[in-house]
């Protein structure tokens, strides 16, 4: 009988979280003793029931038990042996009683994007010829929708000074047809400066009722307060902050605004449109960004009027980075902090073209994001500057 056959009998029997904890452990067992046997068959140069020169030489002798430690507990091992004893095992070495990394090995494939035939093939090179059945990988990967479920739903600060909200474009298999979904993220900055990742929401369709439900969810976890979001003109959201949020500001993000401003415009006018861009966003004050603005508009409005208008139409939730000093514009005029979190995601991603779920496409992200989150580890730079100016600007909103 082979693995899938095995996981297939065993899955019959899973009912309960701790089944599949179970299960999961006796796949191991089997995918192990699977390495095992594909190990001695390396050894002695022939495959088990398969006559040879050299068996004359050494011989299977049986099996003798060993039981090892890994992730899912005690597990009892046959292992194989030869006759004159000179087999020793690399997967699980002479006088090893701990398996490590077994799982984590497959996890870690997983979150880098690999579809399940590179991951198989990784493990048979880092486990001698392993072979291990889509059904195994599944099964090991399937256990961290439970754990995707428990981050989702856990309690979350009640003070966020910055959330930053950006999106990534997924094709998923959905009704026997391929869609374009979106990944929704939230990027909480805390009172200290540190990253957290709020939330992952996956949506065919975006706007104010969308992100009033993501906004609720922050809510009901825990989230009292929001000073500022910073976004990149996401569909309904100014509307959902509204009705949620009703004290926070927006702050587009700058850096978007100006991409798709040159959208447009050839190259040879490129450089000049930027630089007076750059005049706006870059004032000292308010009112000499609207006099850059004036400016902008009498000299490029006759070639190019969708610009100027496009400022105008967001220029409510361009501004607020005018409320405070240059340091802190900083730390949230663009959306880096998220962006570099996207790139991430999007390295991830990149080698499964579609995915068949959005469970699946949520097991790969959580992964990215565990790993990238590993070097969350210092504050924002100029952050201690920014929290004393939040300070006096919204004292009391500290007292929640």
């Amino acid at each position: 009988m082979d693995i899938e056959t095995i996981g297939k009998e065993l899955a019959k029997n899973v009912k309960t979280q701790k089944d599949l904890s179970d299960i999961t452990g006796q796949l191991m067992k089997v995918v192990l003793e699977s390495a095992l046997n594909t190990e001695l068959d390396t050894h002695l140069g022939y495959e088990k029931n398969v006559k040879s020169l050299t068996r004359k030489k050494n011989t299977r002798n049986g099996y003798s038990k060993k039981t090892i430690k890994s992730d899912k507990g005690n597990l009892t091992i046959d292992i194989p042996r030869d006759r004159d004893s000179s087999f020793d095992p690399q997967i699980i070495p002479k006088g090893r009683t701990r398996l490590d990394g077994f799982e984590d090995n497959i996890l870690a494939l997983y979150s880098r994007g690999m579809t399940t035939r590179d991951i198989q093939e990784a493990i048979k090179d880092l486990y001698s010829g392993a072979e291990i059945s889509h059904s195994v990988i599944a099964n090991v990967t399937d256990a961290v929708i439970d754990q995707v479920i428990e981050w989702q739903n856990r309690p979350l600060d009640a003070i966020y000074p910055v959330v930053f909200l950006d999106c990534i474009v997924i094709k998923v298999h959905q009704d026997k047809r391929v869609i374009k979904k979106s990944v929704y993220l939230a990027l909480g900055i805390t009172e200290e400066g540190h990253k957290d990742l709020l939330g992952l929401w996956i949506s065919e369709n975006e706007g104010s009722k969308f992100w009033l439900g993501v906004l609720t969810d922050l809510q009901n976890r825990g989230v009292k307060d929001i000073f500022i979001f910073a976004v990149d003109g996401l569909s309904g959201f100014p509307e959902a902050i509204s009705a949620s949020f009703p004290r926070s500001k927006i702050q587009l993000c700058i850096v978007h605004m100006v991409r798709n401003s040159l959208r447009y415009v050839p190259s040879k006018d490129m450089k000049a449109v930027a630089k007076d861009l750059k005049e706006i966003y870059n004032s000292t004050t308010l009112d000499n960004a609207e006099k850059s603005l004036d400016e902008f508009k009498k000299k490029w409005s006759e070639k190019y009027p969708h610009i100027e208008k496009s400022w105008r139409k967001n220029w409510e939730n361009l501004i607020t980075i005018f409320d405070y000093p240059d340091e802190i514009r900083k730390i949230f005029y663009t959306t880096n902090a998220i962006e570099s979190l996207n790139s991430v995601i999007r390295k991830s991603i990149r080698n499964r073209k579609i995915f068949p779920s959005d469970q699946s496409a949520l097991k790969v992200i959580y992964l990215s994001v565990m790993k990238a989150s590993e070097r969350w580890t210092m504050p924002l730079r100029n952050w201690k500057p920014a929290m004393n100016r939040f300070a006096i600007e919204y004292g009391e909103r500290f007292e929640i």
